[in-house]
């Protein structure tokens, strides 16, 4: 069961539209379809929103440390919470797949993910569900940063919002704890 949907980017309006912020795209996709708003929340160092669903109540949550720094975060609302990592939902972007290719697992290592790497680190554990939403790779001898924190094409920016809205569509199972039946689907 999930309680609480954690979208990783970076805050700032030069971050906004960026690849790396579709963890944060995301979520604002699904505040809006629940009508919720965000509030600030110093205690939790990010923008937060509750909505409900048809199983219950959900959290959302979008840290404004920057990338690198999320388990700043995701711990502080974890532990305020006494959230199981296994409750937690984080979307993030994701640069082995491509654009709009959306996968959901659980547990694993950060791959090279800053945000992952510090929320791993902070919560102590793996066990956290990821949603990860395909970017695609930057062309051979370009420089990885400066793809992820780039805009995307139109054409993979539409990629992005089609996939937003399939993912959009499975939150009620994911609350509801019917995580499997959510990854057969998304990942076949």
């Amino acid at each position: 069961m999930i309680k609480l949907i954690v979208g990783l980017g970076n805050p700032g309006r030069q971050y906004e539209k960026t690849r790396h912020n579709a963890g944060f795209l995301f979520l604002d996709a699904v505040a809006q379809q629940m009508g919720c708003t965000w509030t600030h929340e110093s205690r939790f160092q990010g923008l937060f929103a509750e909505g409900s669903v048809a199983n219950g109540k959900i959290m959302l949550l979008k840290p404004d440390t920057f990338m690198n720094r999320s388990g700043q975060s995701v711990g502080k609302i974890a532990r305020y919470y006494k959230l199981l990592p296994e409750e937690i939902l984080v979307v993030h972007d994701e640069l082995d797949f491509n654009p709009g290719v959306v996968k959901l697992k659980k547990d694993g290592g950060h791959a090279g993910h800053n945000g992952l790497r510090d929320i791993i680190a902070h919560l102590g554990s793996n066990e956290f569900y990821r949603l990860r939403i395909g970017i695609g790779r930057p062309a051979a001898g370009k420089v990885v940063a400066d793809f992820v924190l780039s805009a995307p094409s139109k054409n993979e920016w539409e990629l992005l919002v089609s996939a937003f809205d399939q993912s959009k569509g499975f939150i009620n199972e994911m609350v509801a704890g019917d995580m499997a039946a959510v990854m057969n689907k998304l990942n076949s």
